[in-house]
């Protein structure tokens, strides 16, 4: 079995691909104007930051980058599209010839390019009664298309290449949980030798079914001695099936032509001046061989919180390695719900200390967990109820006042004060160290005795 992709994603910038009509109109056919409804005598202007987001993706997925680039126009009727053409990129994507690793699995990518989005049909009424509507906001809206090669084998694998991805693809260009971040996949499978398209397909879920489904197809298909018709399917969510859509157009049933209104991009110069951010794949991948840590660990520590993440590297400045990571992935990473208020707060420096304290020896492993947990504000409740006593000095007096039966004790038998240490230990939650509590109680002592 053979699957490819075609991976759409929407860029985020704030206007659209080559007009400025914003790309978050609220209601419906309010963003729009003469270029994207493709009226007469309106012309195309490219958004930079548009192109700049593309460049990035095809870097990040070790793209050739082109020298030089130019549009073209996809000819197709369809009333979503008003000017019946797309502008897109045909003999000169943005990048080519990329890859992406899948843990040890190299899926090829066959290239990058951008491309505006057509406008979006809703069908409404009763079954028989449809009426369809156009809204043609969308109308421009920037697109990244990434093709795969057919590296994929298998439903389970295509979904996990889209899911760990896109989740990469939006961390590169900072697609925040505000933006309209719809993905549109378009799946090539081949079981024989020839391949299907389905096409349109909405979410992970429904992509591995209707490639589940249509691998199962094509099977019984050539199993029963015919041949696999070369088409275009689409994906009933519903019947959970995939149904003929039309047969399956060829790259020059479109009659690209090179779009005259756009002249030719020369992005050679702004592919290599810009740098790309760290994702949270890559720099798990740096933490893993820095730290020498599992990747699944050092993922999990990423994906739990950049700041998390952050901590750790500092720590490993600060105290030996093996510390830095002992404490991150245990008590800071299990509180790390509770801690991340007052990491923020202070840069970490609380915890620092703690774990600073503990790496010299000036505090005891227990006694770092017990203020890590008392950073937590877990035992909040209980240290109200003790105001006025948590005083060390005077929980000190008051135990020995009322057990005088210790001090008559600690005459004969020196360690008697450790439970007057223990009470006190216990009382004031780790706000103070075990060296200044025994000195505090051989202090009250040597009055007593």
């Amino acid at each position: 079995m053979k699957i490819g992709l075609e991976i759409h994603l929407q860029l985020p910038t704030r206007s659209k691909l080559f007009c400025s009509c914003p790309t978050n109109g609220e209601g419906p056919n309010t963003s729009v104007c003469p270029t994207c409804l493709g009226l007469p005598g309106s012309r195309p202007v490219l958004n930079r930051r548009a192109l700049e987001l593309g460049i990035m993706i095809a870097k990040f997925l070790n793209c050739k980058i082109n020298e030089k680039i130019w549009f073209s126009r996809k000819t197709y009727f369809y009333p979503d599209l008003p000017k019946h053409f797309q502008i897109t990129q045909y003999e000169s994507p943005v990048g080519t010839d990329g890859h992406y690793m899948l843990d040890d699995r190299r899926i090829g990518i066959w290239r990058v390019h951008i491309e505006e989005d057509p406008g979006r049909i809703k069908r409404v009424g009763r079954p028989g009664e449809e009426v369809s509507l156009i809204d043609y906001n969308r109308s421009g809206i920037p697109l990244v298309e990434i093709v795969t090669a057919p590296d994929i084998d298998g439903p389970a694998q295509a979904r996990e290449f889209i899911d760990r991805l896109v989740a990469e693809l939006k961390d590169l260009i900072d697609i925040t949980v505000q933006d309209e971040t719809s993905v549109r996949v378009d799946a090539n499978i081949s079981v024989g030798e020839e391949r299907v398209e389905v096409k349109n397909v909405q979410g992970l879920k429904n992509l591995e079914r209707a490639l589940r489904y249509e691998a199962t197809r094509q099977t019984k298909v050539l199993e029963a001695g015919k041949h696999v018709v070369r088409e275009t399917r689409r994906y009933d969510e519903e019947r959970k099936i995939t149904l003929p859509a039309r047969e399956k157009e060829f790259e020059e049933d479109y009659g690209y032509i090179g779009e005259p209104d756009l002249g030719e991009y020369v992005i050679g110069p702004i592919a290599r001046e810009l740098r790309l951010k760290e994702t949270t794949n890559m720099r798990a991948e740096r933490l893993s061989n820095a730290l020498d840590i599992p990747m699944q660990t050092a993922r999990q520590v990423v994906v739990t919180s950049r700041e998390l993440a952050d901590l750790l590297e500092l720590l490993c400045t600060i105290v030996p390695k093996e510390k830095a990571i002992s404490w991150t992935l245990g008590p800071i990473s299990s509180n790390w719900s509770a801690l991340a208020p007052l990491v923020e707060a202070d840069n970490g420096r609380g915890l620092i200390e703690i774990i600073r304290a503990e790496a010299e020896g000036r505090i005891t492993d227990s006694e770092a967990r017990m203020r890590i947990q008392t950073l937590t504000g877990a035992n909040a409740g209980k240290e109200e109820t003790c105001s006025g006593e948590t005083d060390m000095a005077l929980m000190v007096k008051e135990f020995l006042d009322a057990h005088p039966e210790v001090v008559k004790d600690y005459r004969s038998n020196p360690r008697a004060v450790n439970s007057v240490i223990g009470f006190v230990m216990k009382g004031t939650k780790g706000r103070y160290s075990s060296k200044d509590i025994v000195e505090c109680v051989n202090k009250e002592m040597a009055k007593r005795v």
